[in-house]
């Protein structure tokens, strides 16, 4: 199906589909082995004891890689547009790219710096991705209306901004609530301490994360 796709639509499928898969492996697996509870762990709870975290440090980084390329086509995409519509300017889709760069590099650092092991590397890893992700999404949302409506349609902004908005509203209290969370485990069960702050962080975190996945879902047509 991916093959199929005219122009380069294949990418932002790839991305998203490699990405869905290595969240939903990596969860199965850690699972399966009794290393987290099935009820809403954090996502870097699944990739941090082997088996499933060298799937996972494999597989997120190679969804960091196909970020990396989806948001490059995009830029360029964009300046090509730009060239008879002029309806943004080169310097804001250059720093639109830039804060989604890092994104892709604090992916990177999760991947590699895992959650027991390195867990202020980690947890500096994990704030950059989601902080610039959903900066990038946000900025892509304006500029897509910006668009509008010779390269995109007003129904499509309205879902890339819907999106955009649940991922702001679900990051803010994602960091509220982790930074009351006093200690640094995976295995939580309900009758802890901290683990109702644990249990809402964990759902905004992966609201946020399949908010990402959803929004470069909808540049498959873009990209055709």
């Amino acid at each position: 199906m991916l093959c199929c796709m005219p122009g380069v639509a294949f990418v932002p499928a790839l991305l998203v589909s490699w990405s869905s898969a290595a969240f939903i492996t990596s969860y199965v697996i850690a699972v399966l082995a009794g290393h987290v509870e099935p009820l809403v762990p954090y996502i870097s709870d699944t990739g941090t004891k082997p088996p499933e975290s060298g799937i996972f440090g494999f597989m997120i980084n190679i969804s960091a890689l196909l970020a990396v390329i989806t948001m490059y086509i995009r830029y360029l995409l964009i300046e090509k547009q730009n060239e008879s519509s002029h309806f943004v300017r080169s310097s804001c889709n250059m720093f639109s790219l830039c804060i989604g760069l890092m994104g892709c590099i604090g992916m990177g650092i999760v991947a590699t710096f895992q959650e027991l092991a390195v867990p202020s590397v980690h947890d500096i890893g994990a704030l950059v991705a989601f902080g610039s992700g959903v900066v990038y999404i946000t900025l892509q949302s304006i500029i897509s209306y910006k668009s509008c409506p010779q390269w995109n349609t007003y129904f499509v902004c309205h879902i890339r901004m819907a999106i955009s908005v649940i991922s702001c509203i679900a990051f803010i209290p994602m960091i509220v609530f982790a930074s009351q969370i006093s200690m640094t485990k995976i295995d939580w069960t309900p009758d802890e301490k901290d683990y109702t702050y644990h249990f809402l962080s964990a759902i905004c975190e992966w609201t946020v994360a399949f908010g990402f996945i959803f929004f470069f879902l909808t540049f498959i047509r873009d990209f055709q």
